[in-house]
């Protein structure tokens, strides 16, 4: 009984809590004014795009989220305020508002009038200052995850050092034996592979890195604050993991790396005389490796959470056609919303997983030392393949 208990348990907890996700997108699409025509790429857009505030639902035509702080320093002068001040397009602060248009669309712009403050009517034309001198540091909503996220990540790692401490010689338990588990993957079946004898001194980096993007792709998947953020799947996250990705492997790297990309071992002379065609493949290979990373990830994460909210975008789009054919809809668009949410798990610990293992053998590739290669390549001459 105590086994069957432990099965079910999990299963039934993990159904609720995509139903209840679906059920919490549902609320906040249907939410919309009923003279308004649902707009899909307008929802989904909202739903994986930063944003200033941080919308949980809407309820009657009104939004309901969390306001965040709006930080500018404008011509030197510093200015704060609440992100509730402002709505894009439609409202303004202090000569400050969201454009809703414009190679600047979605961010916070100055208004020629600098003391303006109010509701900007529908049609109602008004003039943005280009030659503002204006830096944006206000606190989005992918900020506010990524601090939450970090302090995640710290109470795991500071309640799970207490207990080896209090626990010390004796079996994990609890949340020990579930970090521990991953604790010892990351170790034993990615950082000792890849980078040999000198993985402990990258290892706490790799540790870092995958339970970083692990915990952010599961926040991404829950429906309600403080998950529902699409961190990494925003480009800018992905690319500063990938730039320092790849700024450890400049600096790790030794002198029988770049001897192997200038004059590769094994490849024909012609390649390399008088037109410098393999090296020069190989160097551009340096920079693109942390690219196809950076790619990989944003695109994965984000298509993931657009074909969730386009199951749920159907139920609306037949429902305005017909409300049977739109009732009929939600029964298949829940369905295989659920099956994505299951699907999007696997996800979120294989994309982490793959960030973390190419980090690695990218780095083993340029840190290991002329013996250790040579090594390598005597097996590589003497293998039948």
């Amino acid at each position: 009984m105590t086994k069957l208990y432990g099965k079910t348990i999990p299963i039934i907890a993990l159904f609720f809590l995509a139903l209840f996700g679906s059920n919490s997108v549902i609320f906040a699409a249907g939410g919309k004014n009923e003279n308004e025509k649902f707009k899909p790429e307008t929802f989904i857009f909202d739903h994986i795009v930063d944003s200033y505030g941080w919308h949980i639902t809407t309820f009657k035509g009104h939004h309901i989220g969390i306001p965040l702080p709006v930080i500018l320093i404008d011509d030197g002068e510093f200015v704060c305020f609440s992100s509730s001040r402002l709505h894009s397009g439609t409202a303004a602060y202090k000569g400050y508002m969201i454009s809703d248009s414009g190679p600047r669309k979605g961010k916070i712009v100055k208004l020629k009038d600098s003391d303006f403050t109010g509701h900007i009517e529908s049609g109602e034309i008004y003039e943005i200052n280009e030659d503002a001198n204006l830096w944006d540091f206000s606190i989005t909503k992918n900020v506010c995850s990524l601090f939450i996220s970090i302090i995640l990540i710290c109470v795991l790692f500071i309640s799970v050092a207490k207990a080896y401490k209090k626990r010390e010689g004796k079996a994990p338990k609890g949340l020990q034996t579930a970090m521990e588990i991953l604790i010892l993957f990351i170790r034993d079946d990615v950082a000792k592979p890849s980078l040999g004898k000198n993985y402990l001194k990258y290892f706490p980096y790799l540790l870092t890195l995958f339970f970083f993007i692990f915990i952010n792709n599961l926040m991404g998947l829950i429906p309600i604050f403080p998950g529902g953020a699409n961190l990494t799947g925003n480009i800018a996250v992905t690319g500063t993991l990938a730039l320092i990705t790849l700024l450890i492997i400049l600096f790790s790297s030794k002198k029988v790396y770049w001897a192997h990309i200038f004059n590769t071992p094994g490849v024909p002379w012609w390649l390399k005389i008088p037109i410098p065609l393999m090296p020069a493949v190989e160097f551009i290979s340096v920079f693109t490796k942390p690219f196809v990373l950076m790619v990989r990830l944003f695109a994965n994460i984000t298509a993931g959470h657009i074909i969730v909210l386009g199951f749920i975008g159907l139920i609306f789009i037949f429902g305005e056609m017909s409300p049977a054919l739109g009732a009929v809809t939600s029964v298949f668009s829940v369905f295989f919303y659920l099956f994505m949410c299951l699907l999007e798990l696997v996800v979120a610990f294989v994309q982490a997983f793959l960030f973390t293992l190419l980090t690695a053998i990218f780095v083993g590739m340029a840190a290991e030392d002329s013996h250790e290669a040579e090594h390598e390549h005597q097996n590589i001459n003497k293998s039948p393949h």
